[in-house]
């Protein structure tokens, strides 16, 4: 009997009940056809007559018997019958009836934990909502325990969605295996902790970023989805404007000074950053990043993690960076006096330098600046200039459709109604492809303050933030929200998409 070919597999499962994937890889078979009173199967032994006489009586059909290569037995038991092809409903009503609750005793032994976490239904329900939220772009899972639900949510384009909860009595179960893939101790469920995984997901190494922390009701877990194919190491794609791009570029092809980047969490800096760094990296700079923690790894360049527990802060390792001899230096953050003073004294000597700040606007990060401690003519002298950003969600193509936004809406953007009745607004109906939100993918809106001679008198005269935003507005500086409006105007995003991340005074 000659083995049957791959092709031969079926591309859909053979429904049987009572069959399950532990019985078709114990006895090396899958179903390959039903019909009308047999049923096809492969195996990797035909002669294993037990098994045939089983599936006969279970079934009640002949049983038909292909020989069937062992390799590709599994690989389509898996790929029909895995943890990958099932949906989250059937694996959560598997592990609710394979696990059993943890008595109240139980929850404070650390063994028993391990083991529960250890079920094969708990590890295919970890994996399968890993899978879920990579296939989705998903950037966060968050497990949120409450008083009568334990709830999993995905942050996809910056918004969190609900997904299928498992059961509360599942919940210290769920935890425990995430704590264990990311190598935290499970029996400690006081303090917070922080972790990293790596997996192989469809051929794709992806790393995880582990937080926990107690709450009223067990541990809140987040995990950080860091997927390097969703980096955009494109300046063009990632949403600059052409005018806002072309001075980016000059500014970044400097050979010294400071240039920041501002925006609250979750706003694209890091993405802007490492697609900045990718775009002017070559064999004569040396680049050195000091970061908390290191996001994406990029070739070619020194990264180095802070690690404030041993005294690795930004301001040590940053005094060590520089006798490093580099070019081009990444401080992630500026935090304190410290390292502020020591990110413009290397910015001085000769280095270019970036780094961010968590503030409103252009503006705000001169300010925040100039109230750590910073003296006036140093900042003056060694800033180039400061780009604000945050993510707008980008309308869905496959579902756009002219609109008439609200009124209320139009009148909050503060535009002239002769430039509004010239604009065809556009929003997303909602279809499979976004998940039936309206929105596919998000980009950034820029607002870019280069730092010439009237904003240097201006910083040396420690001017307030409404003062510089003025005289930078005189000279034709574009606000978030206008190149907001930018966007709306060409059918990229929506008026509501836009006020919600802009704030004007």
């Amino acid at each position: 009997m000659l083995p049957i070919s791959f092709k031969e597999y079926p591309k859909e499962p053979v429904v049987i009940d009572n069959l399950s994937e532990k019985m078709m890889k114990e006895s090396r078979f899958v179903p390959l056809e039903m019909g009308e009173g047999f049923l096809r199967i492969a195996m990797a032994d035909p002669e294993d007559f037990y098994t045939i006489d089983a599936l006969r009586i279970a079934s009640g059909l002949k049983i038909d018997v292909c020989q069937g290569n062992e390799g590709d037995i599994f690989e389509t038991i898996e790929r029909l019958y895995g943890a990958g092809s099932q949906s989250i409903e059937t694996i959560i009503e598997e592990a609710d009836k394979d696990v059993y609750e943890i008595s109240s005793e139980g929850i404070e032994d650390a063994d028993h934990l391990r083991d529960l976490a250890s079920e094969a239904p708990i590890i295919r329900l970890v994996n399968r909502l890993i899978f879920n939220a990579v296939e989705l772009k998903a950037s966060d899972i968050h497990f949120e325990p409450f008083e009568n639900e334990f709830k999993a949510r995905y942050r996809i384009d910056g918004v969190l969605h609900d997904v299928e909860s498992p059961p509360t009595r599942l919940q210290a179960a769920i935890i425990s295996r995430v704590k264990i893939m990311a190598k935290l101790d499970i029996a400690e469920r006081r303090l917070p902790q922080d972790g990293r995984i790596k997996l192989k997901i469809a051929d794709k190494e992806i790393d995880f970023r582990v937080s926990t922390i107690p709450t009223l009701f067990g541990e809140s877990l987040v995990m950080r989805i860091l997927d390097r194919d969703t980096l955009i190491l494109d300046l063009d794609k990632l949403g600059f404007p052409e005018d806002i791009l072309e001075q980016y570029n000059e500014l970044t092809s400097q050979p010294y000074g400071m240039i920041l980047v501002t925006g609250p969490t979750g706003s694209g800096k890091t993405s802007t950053l490492y697609t900045t760094l990718a775009k002017i990296n070559s064999p004569e700079n040396k680049i050195i990043t000091l970061e908390e923690p290191v996001e994406y790894q990029l070739s070619g360049v020194n990264q180095i993690q802070v690690n404030p527990k041993i005294g690795m802060t930004f301001a040590n390792g940053l005094r060590s960076i520089v006798r490093q001899d580099p070019d081009i230096i990444l401080v992630g953050e500026i935090r304190d006096r410290e390292t502020a003073e020591i990110a413009i004294q290397s910015a001085l000597t000769g280095h270019l330098l970036f780094s961010t700040l968590h503030t409103n606007d252009s503006a705000g990060a001169i300010t925040r600046l100039l109230d750590m401690g910073v003296e006036s003519f140093l900042l003056s002298s060694t800033l180039l200039g400061v780009l604000a950003q945050r993510l707008v969600r980008v309308i869905c193509p496959n579902c756009k459709e002219p609109i008439r936004p609200d009124d209320k809406l139009l009148n909050s953007m503060d535009i002239g109604h002769d430039e509004i009745s010239e604009i065809e607004f556009f929003a997303g109906k909602g279809c499979e492809e976004c998940r039936y939100t309206g929105f596919r993918g998000r980009m950034a809106i820029f607002e870019y303050l280069p730092v010439d001679d009237d904003i240097r008198r201006e910083i040396t005269e420690r001017s307030s933030n409404e003062r510089i935003k003025d005289v930078a507005m005189r000279k034709g500086l574009m606000t978030l929200r206008q190149d907001g409006w930018r966007k709306v105007r060409g059918g990229v995003t929506t008026i509501s998409e836009v006020l919600k991340v802009t704030l004007e005074k």
